[in-house]
């Protein structure tokens, strides 16, 4: 290992300490708790029907008063709902299950803790953590395919349908479900239509050209007036969390995955990546200082085409109301000459190993906060999407009034998902990283073909030294 990989390493570690935001959602299953038992065939027309039996083997009544530890990531007005669900639901289920919430702050926080706590003793029976975190916790991880398939205390072949498939796949690998997921969000592109018309574009771009056609229009019109201080302005706001690279190179037809590894170096790539900085070359995307936020830029016509996480559509619209702008606006998956991109990523429940018994108890609170009613209650706090199709009937009067929401939902059947390797936690912080650095224009001016080959080639083996 090269000195330059073990810095990049170090820097890394420690940008992930630092690092800790993904907003939150959860969903639930069924407000009445166990559902009824499933009747089995009659032999007869004569025979008594048979009750399904549970393949878990624990009575019934070994859960009563069973004490079920949860770590969440939660804080502020999050926390408070998280922990008002776990009081209802110790307050009414029928096992007497007792579960405690333990709130860590944040993502990072909960993520050093619980990897001490899986170590020693004293840690949770469940922790609502990201997907690659569980694949990194592989020996103490429950697989939760005997619950999800238990004839009374599982779900259905229905009710598994009933959430979209880049929602409902990420947390499963090799025939192992490792969680079940708690919230989902995305990055996705904001774009004034508005502005946008003015500039005579009837509709919004749909392959990297049109954006970038559009994108350019913006900045000549803003060169084009009488103020010379936004001549830099008006195109894509250049955003660099680590899920907006991805979702270019995606939209590229490239990636970050191959089997069990990364590769970042393919013609795809490549052609993402120039693509992007050519974009900034030619003044039709900036990056701009932290003095205004991204809402208030995008709002104030700084920039025809913006990015943020689906979690921040409110703030968005509470920009736009500030200013007292009547521009209408909308989000955008990223453009692709083949399939239009939005990477679907967040949170999960998942369990550890402890006793038959706790597990089940364990499952069962899961369950319960995947129902439909709890999981709306999330997406009217968070903004984030309903991981449940059956949740948007509970939720109409909730996109009427967020029809920007509404539009990122509609993208749900056509997501895909991020990396499922335990590396992807520090991998995507090295392509943040990355990415920032190639739009830097002191460093790289002007990026050739071979320097952007460079790029992606040092990506290639910081990720897979990390990947070992």
């Amino acid at each position: 290992m090269t000195a330059i990989h073990r810095t990049w390493i170090f820097l890394l570690v420690m940008l992930f300490s630092l690092s800790a935001c993904v907003p939150s959602q959860l969903p639930n299953d069924s407000a009445t708790g166990t559902p009824s038992p499933v009747l089995t065939e009659a032999a007869s027309a004569t025979t008594t029907p048979t009750l399904a039996a549970s393949s878990l083997n624990v009575d019934k009544e070994a859960l009563n008063g069973l004490q079920v530890k949860v770590w969440h990531p939660y804080f502020g007005a999050e926390a408070s709902l998280f922990e008002s669900q776990v009081g209802q639901f110790n307050s009414s289920n029928e096992w007497g299950i007792v579960v405690s919430a333990e709130g860590k702050g944040n993502f990072s926080e909960l993520f050093l803790q619980t990897d001490a706590a899986l170590k020693s003793a004293g840690g949770p029976h469940v922790a609502l953590a990201f997907p690659e975190h569980a694949l990194g916790w592989d020996e103490f991880v429950v697989d939760l395919n005997p619950y999800l398939n238990d004839p009374v205390y599982g779900l259905s072949a229905m009710e598994r349908s009933d959430f979209a498939n880049a929602i409902w796949l990420q947390d499963e690998l090799g025939g192992v479900r490792y969680g079940v997921p708690a919230q989902r969000t995305a990055r996705l592109l904001l774009y004034n239509q508005t502005w946008a018309r003015e500039l005579g574009f009837s509709s919004p771009p749909s392959t990297p050209a049109e954006f970038e056609q559009q994108a350019c229009a913006a900045n000549q019109a803003l060169r084009a007036d009488a103020s010379s201080d936004n001549d830099s302005f008006g195109g894509w706001l250049i955003d660099t969390d680590a899920m907006t690279p991805l979702s270019w190179l995606i939209a590229f037809g490239g990636g970050a995955q191959e089997k069990e590894g990364y590769r970042f170096l393919k013609p795809e790539n490549i052609a993402a990546f120039k693509y992007l900085k050519i974009l900034q070359q030619d003044g039709c995307a900036w990056t701009a200082s932290s003095e205004l936020s991204v809402y208030d830029r995008f709002a104030a016509r700084q920039a025809l085409f913006a990015t943020v996480g689906l979690g921040e559509l409110a703030d968005q619209s509470r920009a736009f109301l500030a200013l007292g702008s009547r521009d209408e606006w909308t989000v955008l998956p990223f453009p692709s000459d083949e399939n239009d991109t939005v990477v679907v990523y967040g949170s999960s429940y998942v369990m550890f190993n402890s006793n038959d018994a706790t597990q089940l108890a364990s499952w069962l609170f899961m369950r319960w906060m995947l129902s439909a009613e709890n999981e709306a209650r999330w997406v009217r706090s968070t903004g984030l999407f309903p991981l449940r199709t059956s949740t948007l009937d509970l939720l109409a009067d909730y996109s009427a009034e967020h029809p920007q929401w509404a539009s990122a939902v509609q993208l749900l059947p056509g997501a895909t998902i991020p990396p499922r390797l335990a590396s992807w936690r520090v991998v995507r912080v090295m392509l943040g990283d990355g990415f920032r650095d190639m739009f830097d224009s002191i460093r790289h001016p002007d990026l050739t073909d071979g320097q952007v080959s460079l790029i992606l080639k040092q990506m290639d083996d910081i990720a897979n030294e990390l990947n070992q």
